[in-house]
């Protein structure tokens, strides 16, 4: 048995050395993948290359984790050193809202609009913070640090029905409480902010993101900005004030807009500005914007996306996609595939041995072009006036290398079918099409999103869901569809229909060419 197995390895190897050997000899083949390698690059920048009309801030603030963040609010705040407690109910949370281009009036608030307590390491946008608030539609909510929520009491805070909110300090651990009546208290989050100092902003704050709308077209986001009422506001341990202060420090509160805009997820509204103002002994407070993190779509307004560097990835599978199915036809088109499974006692192993070479050469490139593409485009964009939603080095490091394994099994399935079908230019296409159409059809928003998120789901282009950088998060409002860049299946789990399919295709070439013959 091992001899055997001796054997076939030395059987196998022979024949990889020899299928690496016609793929790097072969001049236009080779000419081929430095072209893709290039077209990965140029059409990156072509597609990036255009002038934002509309030129804010280039750069979004950035959380804790490394990621792009939106982080604008209206705060009423005190500069408090140590442990405390901070206990106030929120009474009431509305919002005036867009109605026609030029035109605003109150209604409901938003869904996620909020209006609550926090705890925040200074005023800089994208430092860290934990916070309890009251929303729009998902009752009271626990976050902290842009990207974390948990769920507290249902319902939205009227007069006669307040939210009770309470935020405890102790050391850099913060936790969030709820009540119905401010007299027995429920647990809703604990966490620790490492970056937080000593002495914190601790206060009420009110924002809110842009509104979900219904239209004739479809789903939109209009301009919305909360307005949230607020009882006495009681500092108690570390943070009570001193006597002369009033019982509710009335005489120590400031206010501030955090950001100098409402992010890329809100908007103020022509004459609706944000502030605050004392109501008896509580305050009102109006804001708008989000404190999460960056999501795609709408939410993202005139953003950019780390994969929006990568569009030449495109260019560059058609590329390899020509050299993967003439290794796999080539010998057909000169009569040559004869010799080659004469000189292949194991023939069933030729078509792995043809794949390998060109797989590794695919996620070379392809991961050297994206390492280069990203920050290239990113620096693009950001010079013609367009913000780039940074993520987690650990995100960027998966689309690069995902970038790669994408080309890698593009490359396989290519192959494969080449050796299925024998000729190169229905195996190109096939393989084009099998990975772009279905993409195209399916981002264009030509199709419903059901029909749009199956075909991202079962067909090839489910593989370029390794591209998607940005988080989809349930507490943070956008169109998660995949015309907005978002798709059905996790990064990886996208990668994997890919390669099971290129798999597949791989397994069949395997048979065929052990019971066909040349």
């Amino acid at each position: 048995m091992t001899g055997r197995l001796r054997s076939a390895a030395g059987d196998f190897g022979r024949m990889l050395r020899a299928e690496w050997t016609k793929l790097r000899t072969v001049p236009g083949w080779v000419a081929t993948v430095a072209g893709a390698l290039l077209a990965v690059l140029a059409v990156g920048l072509v597609g990036t290359a255009a002038t934002n009309p509309n030129p804010g801030r280039t750069e979004l603030p950035v959380g804790p984790g490394g990621q792009a963040v939106n982080d604008s609010f209206s705060f009423v705040h005190r500069t408090l050193s140590g442990d405390g407690t901070l206990t106030v109910p929120v009474l009431g949370l509305t919002s005036v809202n867009a109605d026609g281009p030029q035109g605003s009036s109150p209604g409901p608030a938003a869904e996620w609009a909020k209006a609550g307590i926090i705890v925040k390491a200074g005023l800089d946008q994208g430092s860290p913070y934990a916070a309890v608030t009251a929303t729009g539609s998902h009752g009271v909510r626990w976050q902290y640090d842009y990207t974390h929520d948990a769920a507290g009491r249902p319902g939205l805070p009227t007069d006669t029905a307040p939210q009770w909110l309470r935020l405890t300090r102790t050391g850099d651990t913060v936790t969030g409480y709820d009540s119905a009546d401010g007299e027995h208290w429920t647990r809703i989050g604990t966490a620790r902010l490492p970056g937080l100092p000593r002495t914190a902003q601790v206060g009420l704050f009110a924002t809110s993101p842009e509104r979900a709308e219904d239209t004739g077209t479809g789903t939109g986001l209009t301009p919305a900005v909360a307005t949230g009422r607020f009882g006495p506001a009681v500092l108690s341990g570390g943070w009570a004030p001193p006597a002369g202060d009033g019982p509710d420090g009335a005489g120590g509160w400031t206010g501030s807009l955090v950001g100098a805009d409402a992010g890329t997820s809100g908007s103020y509204l022509p004459g609706v500005p944000g502030g605050y103002a004392r109501e008896g002994a509580g305050f009102t407070v109006t804001g708008a914007g989000d404190i999460a993190a960056v999501v795609g779509g709408p939410a993202l307004a005139g953003g950019r996306t780390v994969e929006n560097s990568l569009v030449g990835t495109f260019a560059g599978l058609a590329a390899l996609a020509v050299v993967a199915t003439g290794c796999a036809t080539a010998e057909y088109r000169r009569g040559l595939i004869a010799l080659t499974l004469a000189a292949s006692p194991r023939r069933g192993l030729l078509p792995v041995a043809k794949a390998l070479p060109i797989a590794a050469l695919a996620l070379l490139v392809g991961t050297a072009a994206a390492a280069v593409a990203v920050p290239l485009g990113t620096a693009w964009s950001t010079a013609h006036g367009f913000p780039v939603a940074v993520v987690p080095g650990a995100v960027e490091l998966r689309v690069v290398l995902g970038t790669g394994l994408l080309l890698a099994a593009s490359c396989v399935l290519a192959l494969a079918l080449g050796l299925l079908l024998r000729r190169a230019a229905p195996a190109i296409a096939a393989t084009v099409g099998g990975l772009v159409l279905p993409y195209l059809l399916a981002t264009s928003g030509a199709l419903p999103v059901g029909a749009s998120e199956w075909l991202l789901r079962v067909t090839p282009a489910a593989g370029f869901a390794i591209q998607q950088s940005l988080p989809r998060l349930p507490q943070v409002f956008t169109l998660y569809t995949p015309a907005s860049g978002y798709y059905p299946l996790s990064p990886w789990a996208g990668l994997a229909v890919l390669t099971a399919w290129a798999a597949a295709a791989l397994l069949a070439a395997v048979v065929l060419i052990r019971r066909r013959d040349a």
